[in-house]
């Protein structure tokens, strides 16, 4: 069998390895492309802490300021796994998503003790300056990425789609989610997704996914990549894959 991932490719190869744990062939077919802001700068003065909604969010700020002393509260296990990576050794993981990263935060930090820095893209899901500011705190939002959505699906894909290659496919965020109907709707396969399952991490990703004709659309139970793989589990458990 094999599996699609649609994440950017920094952000594909825990998933794909994951998959080739359970038995999966791989492709990755990166509908989003992360770039760099060019002009740039992290103003850290006063920030007693990082929040980082995302793994690319971290990565930029990696990249950009060299200080690894600031905890970090991320907003899943995967983004806390990257800063560990990169060097960060107070990582803290809200473990779901930016209602859990606001709430969690809210409950451990201080907001007397200086400027929450928020490692950000220019696209970000959810409002957490707006439900921590609501709660006292100074939320600075540093710009650091844009993603770039893809134009078209990769010939690749669509001769796989084509061939009925695909049998199943992940979907991390809406915004991803959003494209991948765009760009099967322009390339008219959507009769071929007749034979594959869909997965995606939350509901506002599977509202992306819903008016394509899946043989299955399955959610995660919360919003983190263990839940959606134990969706996936359940499934292979029960043969509905094979």
């Amino acid at each position: 069998m094999r599996a699609l991932v649609t994440r950017p490719r920094e952000d594909s190869a825990a998933v794909a390895r994951a998959l080739a744990e359970r038995g999966f062939e791989i492709m990755i077919e990166p509908l989003l492309d992360i770039e760099p802001i060019a002009d740039a700068v992290v103003d850290a003065d006063g920030a007693q802490a990082i929040l980082a909604t995302s793994a690319n969010g971290i990565r930029a700020l990696a990249r950009l300021h060299p200080d690894r002393a600031l905890p970090v509260w991320t907003v899943g296990d995967a983004s806390a796994a990257v800063a560990r990576t990169l060097g960060y050794d107070r990582v803290h993981s809200a473990g779901g998503d930016v209602e859990s990263l606001a709430a969690l935060v809210a409950a451990s930090v201080d907001p007397a003790r200086g400027v929450l820095l928020h490692a950000a893209g220019t696209v970000n899901a959810g409002d957490l300056a707006g439900r921590l500011g609501a709660l006292g705190f100074q939320v600075r939002r540093q710009v650091l990425y844009r993603a770039v959505t893809a134009g078209a699906l990769s010939p690749e894909l669509r001769a796989a789609l084509g061939r009925g290659a695909i049998d199943l496919a992940l979907f991390f965020s809406p915004r991803t989610a959003a494209t991948f109907a765009r760009l099967i709707a322009a390339a008219g396969l959507d009769e071929m997704l007749v034979r594959v399952a869909a997965y995606g991490l939350s509901v506002n990703v599977t509202a992306e996914l819903a008016n394509l004709p899946w043989a299955a659309l399955r959610r995660a139970a919360e919003p983190t990549q263990a839940a959606l793989f134990a969706a996936l589990d359940d499934d292979l458990a029960r043969g509905r894959l094979s």
